[in-house]
């Protein structure tokens, strides 16, 4: 070995883990998420205005989308583009109240941020108004 060079101890290799009954792995973690994913839901339908608005006008797209779409490809993307709107606003939602509970106060980085997430939520909004009014335009114009 050269002089002045240490030996760097050699890495563990981690064991793979045996399935077992501990919860958080395997259906018990994907039911968890699930639960999850409703409470997540069901704050969000409760606190958020946005959310609210968002998920009125999706019910009413999915709706729509079955007297607009001619085939299944349109249809999915018609409900894609509705669903990725709500998950765009699901996250900017977590990203203001993670901001707001980090730094309560005004804060010029944390305006920044929040001004990022909602830049999100507004292109996912335009993807969506594009997604629609191409299916419309299919739908009707030709």
């Amino acid at each position: 070995m050269a002089e002045g060079r240490t030996e760097k101890p050699a890495r563990k290799r981690a064991e793979p883990k045996a399935v077992s009954a501990v919860p958080n792995e395997g259906l018990d973690r994907i039911w968890r998420a699930f639960l999850n994913s409703m409470r997540g839901l069901q704050e969000g339908l409760l606190t958020e205005s946005a959310i609210r608005q968002e998920m009125a006008i999706a019910a009413l797209g999915l709706v729509l989308s079955f007297f607009v779409a001619r085939d299944i490809w349109t249809w999915m993307a018609l409900v894609g583009s509705m669903l990725l709107v709500l998950s765009a606003e699901f996250l900017n939602t977590a990203i203001e109240r993670l901001c707001d509970h980090v730094h309560p106060d005004k804060h010029e980085a944390i305006r920044i941020t929040k001004d990022l997430a909602s830049a999100g939520v507004f292109f996912a909004l335009v993807l969506c108004g594009l997604v629609w009014l191409a299916a419309l335009w299919t739908r009707f114009a030709t």
